[in-house]
């Protein structure tokens, strides 16, 4: 019952006011019956609420997710530093971390009036098709890029990389640079640099990346200051200060890798 009651739970998605019986049962495949004690169960604990338009998740979740440890203390940490680098740049700024084969954005500083970016706070990706993502694929554990590919490299968009030795070759040269470039392999028009923040035995535990609309992204502005706040951020959670300095970015004219 527990699995059945989680299934309910992940079934939902950002955005909705909520989600009809219904529509929870087919997308969590829960028959109808059993989600509907389950969600009664839920509603007593206040981690699902009753809507006009059926469910949505409760503030008992919302409570919960905030005494998580390790995220909680790197969130904290983060902040004085994402602040900085969105003041620096004007650009969104994201934390996130790895979540098997997807990233989750732990925080997002947008900007404020322009056009809204498709990332979102507690939203996931699939790595692979993201700065973040390449990043800690690129410096985290071997068994984390071996999950990845078992599962199967989706495309997100026309550009993203769905070749599995491609991919390597990618992740390869961003180690020797120190630092990820997507261009629009997550969403059209949205483009990236990325940074990992490494923990103490030297794996990228999260990462740090500057995020806009790719007809106006200046990545030569934008990497010294991107990996200057990665470094800082690994240095506060214990990673290895060994980094390689930054690496000029490619020019103009050729499409970031």
């Amino acid at each position: 019952m527990l699995g059945r009651a989680l299934d309910l739970l992940v079934a939902f998605r950002a955005g909705e006011p909520g989600v009809s019986l219904a529509e929870l049962s087919r997308r969590s495949g829960v028959a109808k019956p059993t989600a509907l004690r389950l969600l009664r169960e839920l509603a007593d604990r206040s981690m699902v609420e009753r809507t006009a338009n059926g469910y949505r998740l409760g503030l008992r979740l919302f409570e919960l997710g905030q005494v998580v440890p390790r995220q909680r203390d790197l969130q904290e940490s983060a902040t004085p530093i994402l602040a900085d680098l969105h003041e620096a740049t004007r650009e969104t700024v994201h934390l996130a971390v790895p979540d098997g084969a997807d990233v989750v954005y732990l925080q997002k500083l947008a900007v404020a009036g322009s056009q809204r970016l498709p990332s979102r706070l507690g939203g996931r990706m699939p790595a692979h098709c993201t700065g973040v993502g390449k990043v800690l694929l690129a410096f985290g554990p071997p068994g984390l890029l071996e999950a990845t590919l078992e599962r199967g490299l989706v495309r997100c968009t026309p550009r993203s990389v769905t070749a599995p030795g491609l991919l390597r070759e990618r992740l390869a040269e961003i180690r020797e640079r120190g630092y990820a470039q997507e261009y629009e392999e997550s969403a059209p028009g949205v483009a990236c640099v990325a940074a990992p923040v490494l923990g103490p035995d030297g794996t990228a535990v999260a990462a740090i990346s500057i995020t806009g609309w790719s007809n106006r992204f200046a990545p030569a502005r934008i990497v010294p200051a991107v990996r200057t706040a990665a470094l800082g951020l690994s240095r506060i959670v214990g990673g290895a200060s060994g980094i390689r300095p930054p690496a000029p970015p490619r020019r103009a004219g050729r499409r970031p890798r």
